[in-house]
């Protein structure tokens, strides 16, 4: 399954805590809140391309690194994907080799890149440069910091549910994020908390991301341009300015598929109302081991799922708190009018 579902959600609920603690930032994303939600998905996962193409029909498939045996069209052979730029091809694992790690930061980069690892502790001062950057050098408009935002929302989901620090209180099924749970974690974030709660429109949040504009600010702060800024003058290595053209056609790339990508989560995300009651589809059934979706349902709220996705809210917010305090003008920026969670959601509010 994919991280789609869970960093959208993760972000929205980091807009609620920040709208209900009334950060000065929490009125800008309501602003800009398509770029603030494309930044939290495209912002930091650059393997969103297909993974193969079916020989037979041609057809794109799958998702970026996730291995296809088999084409599910005709059960026929695959052959790799490939990315062309510049005359050289790039499969999705070779692009998440070069690109993974400057995205996320804290973890993921590959062996020999190991030393670049960002402290965690040394998060929050990384965010904030790249924060005044985008009011200094990318501004004067909004739009490339609420992206920021939103892929700062990313690194603290990954890093809670992905156990790289503390503070995630979750044990679903047989861990806090295995292969087992993930269609659990999807289904009921998408059905239960998304839909039933929250009462977002999904198909017309997820069209909305997908038709963002790539944002210079997300080169910058992959440091896959020229080095500039106060995110220069703090973090001086890891610059690689012949990426750049690169990275460009990934972030095209990842928009493109995402159009593609999101019709079939949606798919595979609907559930049917059989004789035992809603049921999902077979495959994720059996992933997770046999559940029912009512069984599903019952062992996320005997594990406190709705819990975590509050301490990951909560934790989204306490880094916002801050990068607003390390920035000027974040902190001295006049309070808006404090935005309600009705206003937040109305948007994709399911008719």
């Amino acid at each position: 399954m994919s991280g789609l579902v869970g960093h959208t959600l993760y972000a929205v609920l980091g807009a609620k805590a920040a709208a209900q603690r009334r950060l000065s930032v929490a009125p800008l994303i309501q602003r800009h809140w398509a770029s603030y939600l494309a930044g939290a998905y495209l912002g930091a996962d650059i393997q969103t391309m297909p993974e193969a193409i079916c020989t037979d029909t041609g057809q794109e498939l799958g998702y970026g690194t996730v291995p296809v045996a088999k084409s599910p069209v005709t059960g026929g052979p695959v052959r790799p994907f490939q990315l062309t730029h510049a005359g050289k091809q790039y499969t999705p694992r070779e692009i998440h080799h070069l690109f993974y790690g400057r995205s996320h930061l804290t973890f993921g980069w590959n062996r020999p890149q190991r030393a670049s690892t960002l402290p965690w502790q040394h998060l929050p001062d990384y965010c904030a440069d790249v924060a005044e950057d985008a009011l200094q050098l990318f501004g004067p408009g909004e739009r490339p910091l609420a992206y920021a935002l939103g892929w700062m929302t990313h690194l603290i989901g990954d890093g809670l549910i992905k156990s790289v620090i503390p503070g995630l209180t979750l044990h679903l099924l047989d861990g806090k994020y295995t292969p087992r749970n993930r269609p659990i974690q999807d289904l009921v974030t998408f059905h239960e908390i998304g839909g039933d709660e929250l009462h977002l429109n999904w198909p017309a949040l997820w069209a909305d991301l997908a038709e963002t504009p790539v944002e210079p600010i997300q080169l910058h702060f992959m440091r896959a341009t020229a080095a500039q800024g106060r995110l220069a003058r703090d973090f001086p290595a890891e610059w690689s300015p012949e990426s750049e053209g690169l990275l460009r056609a990934v972030l095209a790339e990842n928009r493109r598929w995402l159009r593609v990508y999101k019709d079939r989560v949606l798919q595979e995300l609907q559930l049917q109302q059989t004789a035992e009651g809603w049921q999902c589809r077979a495959e994720l059934q059996q992933t997770a081991g046999g559940l029912t979706y009512a069984q599903m349902v019952d062992l996320a709220h005997q594990a406190g799922f709705r819990r975590a996705l509050w301490q990951i809210g909560e934790a989204i917010a306490d880094l916002f708190q801050k990068v607003a305090w390390l920035v000027a003008d974040l902190r001295e920026r006049p309070d808006d009018p404090d935005p309600t969670w009705a206003e937040l959601t109305r948007r994709w509010a399911a008719p």
